[in-house]
């Protein structure tokens, strides 16, 4: 939801180059200790440079800086090693992602003593710990909060409920996955974790155009005005009786303009281009509802206001002509991208990057590996649905591995 004109919040304020995620919840990764052996080795060599230049006066220097030198690229190749095998973890389950999809999963592993391991994201697609539903304020659609929740709030309490039945969290985002040789392997910049099965919850971040006043911060009405999802936020009081202006020409555009009828006084539906993309079913229901008005080959080159957005510049491509619209809120729906890169085509997508399930589960093309939330929906993308196919893909995860004990 976006916020209201009486509060002001931030829901990621990263002061310093910490590992807290935007909750305020913080990692804490064990010490690493020097080994004995890269103690041993630089002893060694100095007790071999001490004898040598007993034996040898003339050369004692060059030798014992020689000495000192093999010394310290001992000591630091066997620090090297040693770190890398600390940084070597095992588990029964491996969790990419830590919205409310990786976080249900994840309780339900612990619960089920399967001592999952969560790589929560750093600034994973430049989304804070927790995903999408940290962008938002006011929550008012997840069961449990009949007053509402703020996304950062109950992302928080997700993260406190995984840790309570001992799932262990890095805030570290996934570089690389390795699904061709068994068991797997999950590596961030920190560490490796090898992994009986994978449970990929990554989300999906929506696309958004950039232009001025669309962005956070001063000058902007991100969050005070303009979002990414009408079904999340259209129904907020900023926006009730009020003009509204959704970019887009596909069937979401269409999906999210006709949602938003029900609120709003006007809705605008700004189009770059003569015809829209969607299907005919779903033109026909816009262009039947008469609070929806089309500008077509049009696009929005400015949002303006003052605690909130109140108008936005509108540009006809053709005649080059700008015109102020009124409008109390912009929606973007323009697509959203899945958060699949750094599989690198190891596993079955869609054309748009989303992850390939076998229909009523969980599982994708690589057998022990799953994928929940909106990195395999493209259709939903609600948190409540997420949570669910979390739970899926935990509960899948756990029988996988059961029969596996089976063999």
């Amino acid at each position: 939801m976006l916020r209201l004109p009486r509060v002001v919040r931030s829901l990621c304020a990263f002061a310093s180059a910490s590992t807290s995620s935007c909750m305020g919840a913080r990692l804490s990764r064990p010490r690493r200790t020097l080994s004995n052996s890269a103690t041993g080795t630089a002893t060694a060599a100095s007790v071999a440079s001490a004898t040598h230049a007993a034996s040898n006066t003339a050369s004692s220097s060059s030798a014992s800086s020689r000495s000192l030198s093999t010394s310290s690229t001992a000591a630091n190749n066997a620090n090297t090693t040693n770190d890398a095998m600390a940084e070597e973890l095992r588990t029964k389950v491996c969790i990419i992602g830590s919205g409310p999809a990786g976080h249900t999963a994840a309780i339900y592993a612990a619960r089920a003593e399967l001592k999952p391991i969560m790589f929560e994201g750093f600034l994973a697609n430049d989304v804070a710990a927790g995903g999408q539903l940290t962008t938002t304020t006011d929550v008012e659609n997840f069961p449990g909060f009949p007053e509402g929740v703020l996304g950062a709030e109950i992302c928080e309490r997700f993260r406190k409920q995984s840790e309570r039945f001992g799932t262990q969290i890095f805030t570290e985002t996934v570089t690389k996955v390795d699904t061709t040789a068994r068991p797997f392997k999950v590596q961030s910049k920190d560490r490796t974790v090898v992994a009986d099965t994978i449970i990929i919850a990554t989300g999906a971040v929506a696309k958004r155009l950039h232009f001025p006043g669309s962005g956070e911060g001063e000058g902007g009405f991100w969050q005070r005005g303009i979002s990414a999802c009408a079904v999340c936020d259209g129904a907020a009081p900023i926006f009730r009786n009020k003009p509204l202006v959704v970019i887009g020409g596909g069937d979401s555009a269409m999906e999210e303009a006709t949602f938003l009828t029900k609120y709003a006084s006007k809705v605008y539906i700004v189009h770059r281009r003569d015809e829209l993309r969607a299907s005919k079913i779903m033109q026909h229901r816009a262009m039947s509802n008469p609070k929806i008005e089309f500008l077509y080959s049009s696009e929005v080159v400015e949002a303006k206001g003052d605690d909130l957005l109140r108008s936005v510049m509108v540009k006809d491509k053709k005649t080059g002509e700008t015109r102020e619209v009124e409008a109390n809120g912009l929606f973007f729906a323009i697509g959203h991208k899945p958060a699949s890169d750094f599989l690198e085509g190891q596993l079955e997508t869609d054309t748009d990057g989303y992850i390939v399930t076998k229909p009523g589960t969980t599982q994708t093309s690589v057998e022990g590996v799953f994928a929940a939330g909106d990195v395999q929906d493209k259709k939903w993308r609600q948190a409540v649905t997420a949570a669910g196919t979390g739970c899926m893909a935990a509960l899948e995860a756990e029988h996988y591995l059961a029969a596996m004990n089976d063999q």
